[in-house]
């Protein structure tokens, strides 16, 4: 499609309130970043280095790592540059670039995290078809499966930005680019695009969360029904970080995107969309080490084996 936009950058207004707060900001966000980066690629390294690992969950785990790099890296590198700028902005290529890679990452993960539930389901509830029904060539189909609802959801949107004039102005409310920011922009006729972004909402953001929701209330189910305690809390801690995971990931999305806008000021806008956008990332690997203890195991075999004296001290 032809792109007929008349602004050639846009400005973002997210965190512009307080301008001597830049190198503060600036501080906390690399901070949160480097943790990101770091926590994730090492739960990659781990899962794809440590035959321990070789299961459907953790294959799931790694997918998730990755997108939660791909996520705040799509955002936050751009974030962190405009801190030191009189005007923090991105130029309008820069910014369905940006769009088109935050919506393959939210989408795949929204996906990915039912498939996740269903892995748990199956292992909680089929345990004796687990093998044969999570083979290794089901788990890919899977993933790739996830990946290509976010990849096909992206592509429709970005295509039905970039074909609108955007003229009304160059000021967007964030510190990223987003499609409901873009179409209050717009002079062209949005109808499309918001019918689309609804119907997006309903397939990739609503089934999914029905679709979990609905595997762990079977999972709570046959919890219950194990007659030892010890079994229980056994088969409930299998589950618990990604539970958690899912419980944060959806409360932030929700609250984001959901919440009234009128009577909220841009810092807390800006706030909250760094919770949903940068902090959660950072929180699941974080996660899954301390509510996990194969992760926890493995790290610390991995860090023996690479950093033996470092360990040892």
């Amino acid at each position: 499609m032809e792109n007929q936009s008349s602004i050639k950058e846009f400005i973002f207004l997210g965190f512009s309130n307080h301008p001597d707060l830049g190198v503060f900001f600036f501080l906390v966000f690399l901070a949160i970043y480097t943790v990101t980066l770091v926590g994730n690629a090492l739960i990659i390294t781990l899962i794809r280095m440590d035959p321990i690992f070789n299961t459907p969950m953790y294959y799931f785990l790694s997918n998730l790592s990755f997108l939660d790099i791909c996520y705040t890296s799509v955002t936050v590198p751009v974030m962190l540059t405009n801190f030191f700028r009189p005007q923090k902005t991105i130029s309008y290529e820069g910014c369905i670039v940006q769009l088109f890679f935050l919506i393959v990452c939210a989408g795949t993960e929204c996906v990915l995290l039912a498939v996740m539930a269903y892995d748990q389901y199956v292992a909680i509830c089929s345990p004796l078809h687990y093998s044969s029904i999570m083979s290794k060539s089901a788990c890919m189909k899977m993933a790739a499966f996830s990946w290509l609802c976010g990849l096909t959801n992206s592509l429709v949107h970005t295509l039905l930005t970039s074909s609108l004039n955007i003229c009304k102005s160059n000021q967007l409310s964030h510190f990223f680019c987003d499609v409901p920011l873009l179409l209050k922009l717009s002079c062209s006729n949005t109808s499309i695009n918001e019918a689309v972004l609804h119907l997006a909402s309903a397939l990739i953001g609503l089934s999914p969360c029905v679709f979990t929701l609905i595997s762990y209330v079977r999972i709570i189910q046959a919890i219950l029904k194990i007659s030892s305690s010890k079994g229980r809390i056994k088969a409930f801690s299998t589950c618990a970080s990604h539970l958690t995971v899912v419980v944060i990931f959806y409360s932030m999305a929700n609250f984001n995107y959901n919440r009234p806008r009128s009577g909220y000021s841009l810092d807390i806008d800006a706030l909250v969309s760094s919770l949903y956008c940068i902090v959660t990332p950072m929180l699941n690997p974080i996660i899954y080490t301390l509510r996990n203890k194969e992760v926890k195991v493995g790290l610390l075999r991995m860090g023996k084996k690479y950093f033996p004296s470092s360990v040892r001290t």
